[in-house]
């Protein structure tokens, strides 16, 4: 009966996020692989916690478009609330807040875990990604932002990606705290609101963002709207009264852009409309930003947040760090042909049997094999040798061997190079060597 037919389920995936077959893997592994060896030049150490937090962790500290509007968040069979985490520094300053006795500072650590947030998927976002998270805790002085800046760097760099091709913009929420709350005297919800005005500045066209302004500072529009249009670093200053508050803070933007420039690191600049979206910074933020005219776009930041772990009612511990996606990384790639042609296959041998009455012998050479550092795909299909000598090179595996009687009893086995075709007897214990060349 039509009715007692069972539905059948889609096979499509949740929507905004992303299934990795083999080849997608490969070049998902490939970025693991490249944050993972730069950070571990910086001496850098792993670290992982649960995709599970009490929701009240996101509460007061991530931005409130986050919390209120993109958090996967349910209440479990204990009546708890819980959240799919957003984003890992919360949980990361937990982690220092729960060990930070037993701890040796500064403390360097870094993670790539899996976030997850409700949002309209688009080209840079989807609704579940992956992330290099890498923070540096104890430092309070700028050492802190050159290192972690210096290592976005790198990171970039090991890409392939040139200098000429990103920047860094640099900004320091310390300033525009200041202007906001003293000098436009917006605070609480109105001095939130300002700050995510500037910050969206780039997506508004310019007539829309200057009423806009206008509408939430009267007749103080004209202040804001003189440093945002300032050309540089000079001229914003320039416009700004001689305070403590301010010349301390210029003093360290400048002193961060001296070492970076020593350390090489020249693509660097002010942009006094960053402010970067979460309301944890406290100090100095900063953005790398695709020049690609096909790419133009934010790519991934971070700052400073010297006050987080005062929600877990614990002294406070200095802190600068940066989260790299791996959606938006990947879209870099492509966009400067970056990505890797060449990954491995997913073995050095393809081994087979002529019938099946050599199959025991075939897996007692692939295991041995295996113990010696080869990795073997074992064949057991009847079909042509063609078929086999195809199969092995659609998967790009280098080498193909075929097991049957006149190899088993003359001891030699002929090892075939797919890439030119040369074959090679050998005697069983000589195949690894020949293998790793």
């Amino acid at each position: 009966m039509p009715g007692d037919q069972k539905k059948k389920l889609s096979t499509e995936s949740y929507k905004g996020v992303r299934d990795f077959y083999p080849a997608d893997y490969a070049v998902e592994q490939y970025i693991f692989g490249v944050w993972k060896e730069t950070c571990k030049k910086f001496g850098y150490e792993e670290y992982s916690a649960s995709i599970l937090e009490p929701a009240d962790l996101y509460r007061g500290k991530t931005s409130e478009e986050i919390v209120n509007e993109q958090t996967y968040t349910f209440t479990d069979r204990g009546d708890r609330e819980v959240t799919l985490r957003p984003e890992m520094t919360p949980t990361v300053a937990r982690l220092i807040a729960g060990k930070r006795k037993t701890l040796f500072f500064p403390v360097r650590w870094f993670s790539i875990p899996n976030l997850f947030r409700y949002e309209r998927p688009q080209r840079g976002r989807l609704r579940e990604h992956f992330q290099l998270n890498a923070d540096v805790f104890g430092l309070p002085g700028v050492e802190a932002e050159t290192e972690i800046i210096s290592l976005a760097y790198e990171v970039m760099r090991a890409f392939g990606i040139r200098d000429s091709n990103f920047e860094v913009r640099i900004n320091s929420r310390k300033v525009m705290n200041y202007i906001i709350g003293t000098l436009l005297g917006q605070t609480g919800d109105a001095g939130r609101k300002t700050a995510q005005l500037i910050d969206r500045r780039s997506k508004m066209e310019k007539e829309v963002f200057e009423k806009s302004v206008t509408e939430l500072l009267g007749e103080k529009d004209a202040l804001l709207l003189t440093l945002l249009n300032s050309k540089n670093f000079e001229e914003f200053v320039s416009h700004l009264p001689e305070e403590k508050a301010l010349t301390d803070s210029f003093a360290e933007l400048k002193a961060l852009l001296e070492a970076l420039n020593a350390l090489g690191i020249t693509n660097v600049v002010f942009d006094q409309t960053l402010m970067r979206g979460f309301d944890y910074y406290t100090g100095i933020v900063f953005e790398v930003f695709d020049k690609n005219p096909a790419n133009p776009r934010s790519l991934f930041g971070g700052g400073r947040y010297d006050d987080l772990l005062d929600m877990f009612g614990v002294e406070k511990v200095p802190t600068v760090g940066f989260g790299m996606g791996d959606v938006t990384i990947r879209d870099v790639l492509e966009t400067h042909d970056l990505l890797p042609k060449n990954l491995p296959p997913p073995a050095d041998l393809y081994l087979s049997a002529m019938d099946k009455e050599w199959t025991g012998y075939v897996n007692d050479l692939a295991q041995n094999l295996r113990r010696n550092g080869i990795r073997v795909i074992v064949d057991y299909s009847e079909g042509k040798v063609g078929t086999k000598v195809k199969n092995a090179d659609r998967a790009k595996i280098p080498f193909f061997a075929l097991i049957g009687d006149v190899e088993k009893n003359s001891g030699q086995i002929k090892v075939k190079n797919l890439a030119t075709g040369k074959e090679t007897a050998l005697v069983e214990d000589k195949i690894a060597e020949f293998i790793k060349g």
